[in-house]
């Protein structure tokens, strides 16, 4: 699993104008079973999703694709980890280590 934290390079408005673009992206994420959680941060500098996934390079690829990423308004911190402890209804992403 990942933990994708954005933070926003840019002012606001520059996000803003790509933030329709960018929900489109989300929804994909979520469509293809990438995506189980997202949101802003709260101070509004940025977001968190929390993504499924053991490729980081595929990972990588989708936040590139991000039109945040691409439109350079904001960098992502990527971190990878195994879930070993989830509440039930994460139980399929769970991993033994």
């Amino acid at each position: 699993m990942f933990v994708l934290e954005l933070t926003y390079t840019a002012p606001l408005d520059q996000v803003d104008a790509l933030r329709d673009a960018h929900m489109d992206w989300l929804n994909t994420g979520y469509d293809s079973g990438v995506f189980l959680a997202s949101g802003r941060k709260n101070p509004p500098d940025g977001g968190v999703i929390l993504a499924a996934g053991d490729d980081r390079a595929e990972i990588e690829r989708l936040t590139a694709a991000d039109p945040f990423a691409a439109g350079g308004v904001c960098t992502y911190r990527i971190t990878e980890f195994t879930a070993t402890k989830t509440v039930p209804a994460l139980d399929a992403y769970r991993r033994q280590v």
